[in-house]
């Protein structure tokens, strides 16, 4: 598939991911999923500033304006780890005949891995700080569309442990030790994630009630 996938329509990309063909897969699904949590923040915080005068409206635009970036930033991101995977692929299939075409295939591998890694760490950050912006929402957001800040946290939160399974199934992979560490140590963080998205759906639940 050589189009971008923010250039296709929402059923064009569905189909992509349901065939045989690897890319775009997991990571893209992962990142795609966090631009979506943070597109819901936007919306209910202009839910919320064009409701009633609120003395949290710097705050909320503040909130709005961050998820605004890290919405591109998600959406480049799933472009990237499609490309990034995309580059695996074409490495792995480097002729290895000789001597000399297998150490050139080594290294291309090993540059493509690396980048496949270094793509869901950046996922993983992106979509935490959608995770934080729902957090910070959460109790200043207009009640009425409480409920798709937590969808929001939702799918923040998948995006995540989604970007980190793609991180786990290549760091067997990865030779780069400061980058293996890097990713070892964000690994540590789903955890937190999870209970962090535990914590807003209570409040969700709570302003609902």
């Amino acid at each position: 598939m050589d189009e971008r996938l923010t250039e296709l329509t929402v059923r064009e990309l569905v189909e992509h991911l349901a065939t045989r063909d690897a890319v775009p897969g997991g990571g893209s699904a992962a990142a795609l999923a966090g631009s979506m949590g943070a597109a819901l923040v936007r919306m209910v915080v202009e839910l919320t500033l064009g409701g009633a005068a609120s003395e949290a409206a710097e705050s909320v635009g503040k909130i709005g304006s961050a998820a605004a970036a890290w919405q591109s930033e998600l959406l480049n991101l799933a472009d990237l780890d499609a490309n990034a995977y995309r580059a695996v692929v074409v490495a792995r299939r480097l002729p290895r005949g000789t001597d000399l075409e297998r150490q050139a295939r080594d290294v291309q591998v090993a540059a493509a891995i690396r980048e496949a890694t270094r793509v869901p760490l950046q996922t993983v950050r992106a979509a935490t700080a959608v995770l934080e912006l729902a957090e910070r929402l959460a109790p200043l957001g207009t009640r009425k569309a409480i409920s798709d800040v937590g969808v929001s946290g939702a799918l923040a939160s998948a995006s995540a442990r989604g970007a980190a399974l793609n991180i786990r199934i290549n760091l067997p992979d990865v030779e780069d030790e400061e980058l293996r560490a890097e990713a070892l140590a964000t690994l540590e963080t789903l955890p937190e994630i999870a209970e962090r998205e535990r914590a807003l759906g209570s409040v969700v639940e709570a302003r609902m009630a």
